[in-house]
């Protein structure tokens, strides 16, 4: 349970560097809103998974996953570049998390 919290504050990560992209600064109100939301969310349930595993993995796990979630969308939405060397190291920070959630023990 507490690696499927760790999944959605790593979501809500996301969430908050999308709101905060679109809140072109902090000048529009909905996304503005959708980021501190997104932001109290994701502190929320790290905090909480963050009871049961490791501190060092769990940051690694919600920050590694916000920035490929956030990438993603940067690909998909925005049309950010999608080049060969771009997913690779994605890949690698995908891997990386994979055997770390393999090695823990909680």
């Amino acid at each position: 349970m507490n690696w499927i919290i760790l999944l959605l504050a790593a979501f809500a990560e996301t969430l908050y560097g999308i709101a905060v992209y679109h809140s072109r600064g902090f000048t529009l109100l909905w996304p503005t809103v959708g980021a501190v939301a997104a932001g109290v969310a994701t502190t929320i349930l790290l905090g909480i998974s963050m009871k049961t595993l490791p501190i060092g993995i769990s940051f690694v796990v919600w920050s590694g996953l916000a920035a490929i979630g956030t990438a993603v969308y940067g690909i998909i939405a925005l049309g950010e570049a999608r080049d060969a060397m771009r997913v690779s190291m994605m890949l690698l920070i995908l891997t990386g998390i994979i055997g770390l959630k393999l090695t823990t023990n909680t």
